[in-house]
């Protein structure tokens, strides 16, 4: 090419700025991770559901095997009350009331966020790292991986136990809309409290590895405690579950208040005889303060992790 046609060509070309700095990147609104974690747990249990529906036979079994499974527990304690009228001054329907109310509870905190004990085995498996490039928050991936419809049937039989301890206390304890009202939010206050020790636990394994049964001694092993009177338990075991991991709050004081029973090492901190009724209430709360720091926790595990290598 000549010197005129080269010449040509540069001025047929249009003049074009000369890239001084990064390239601007558009601004983009910032999304409510909130509502992106809960679409995309949506999504996540949505395919795992239709999944499971797809072998319905299958599926009816594995739920009534769960409900069968868990309903052993109560068949027990009903074995026991065939030998004994009462058991730490309670009477049958009244720990069925603590039994079904507790089983219900964990169910439900186990069927939203049971899978959350898995973390360890991602980590060393290195399938994490897969779920942190998703434009979908870690925790509801974590939560919602292989969603188990089948554990329904824990609901299921726990409230059935309930609904047949209410009919028996019917005569025994005086209901009031406060009391009816409790009932149900017990059972989700109650969800929540085992929902953030699970989500604690699984920040912890950030740390320490494989740590699934440690988790499993505070919620399954609390929720069998929790299915018996506190009267049975020494003093110091009560006050670590009202005061350090506060498990006594998913039922234990409700119930309490709607059987009309004090509950001692409460009602001993705050200088009074008996439990003030408005106690009662503050499952709620309770929860409220255990996920904050749960959730802190797991933010800090997650910016603390550094991928496996593979």
């Amino acid at each position: 090419m000549g010197a005129a046609e080269a010449t040509r060509v540069a001025e047929a070309t249009p003049e074009r700025p000369v890239a001084t700095g990064p390239p601007e990147v558009p601004e983009v609104p910032e999304r409510n991770r909130v509502v992106e974690g809960v679409r995309g747990y949506g999504l996540i249990v949505g395919m795992w559901v239709r999944s499971t529906m797809t072998y319905r036979s299958s599926f009816l079994l594995a739920l009534l095997g769960n409900a069968a499974i868990t309903l052993l527990d109560f068949v027990a304690i009903a074995v026991m009350f065939s030998h004994v009228d009462v058991l730490g001054g309670f009477t049958l329907p009244e720990i069925a009331l603590l039994y079904g109310t507790c089983t219900a509870s964990l169910g439900l905190a186990d069927l939203l966020l049971g899978n959350v004990d898995r973390v360890g085995s991602r980590i060393r498996d290195g399938s994490l790292d897969t779920m942190l490039v998703r434009p979908v928050p870690l925790l509801a991936q974590v939560a919602a991986d292989r969603f188990a419809l089948r554990r329904l049937g824990r609901i299921a039989q726990g409230l059935g136990v309930l609904v047949w301890a209410v009919a028996e206390l019917d005569g025994a304890v005086e209901w009031t809309a406060g009391k009816v009202l409790l009932v149900p939010v017990m059972i989700l206050a109650g969800a929540a409290i085992f929902g953030a020790v699970m989500v604690a636990g699984a920040a912890f394994q950030f740390v320490a590895g494989d740590a699934a049964e440690v988790v499993n001694s505070f919620t399954y092993g609390g929720c069998t405690m929790l299915k018996y009177p506190p009267t049975v338990f020494a003093k110091d075991l009560l006050r670590g579950v009202t005061f350090i991991v506060p498990l006594a709050f998913v039922n234990w004081l409700p119930a309490l208040h709607i059987l009309g029973r004090p509950y001692p090492p409460l009602a001993a901190a705050w200088g009074t005889p008996e439990l003030p009724g408005w106690a009662a209430y503050l499952s709620p709360l309770v929860a409220f303060a255990v996920f904050v720091p749960a959730s802190l926790a797991w933010r800090a595990g997650v910016r603390s992790y550094r991928s496996t290598g593979s």
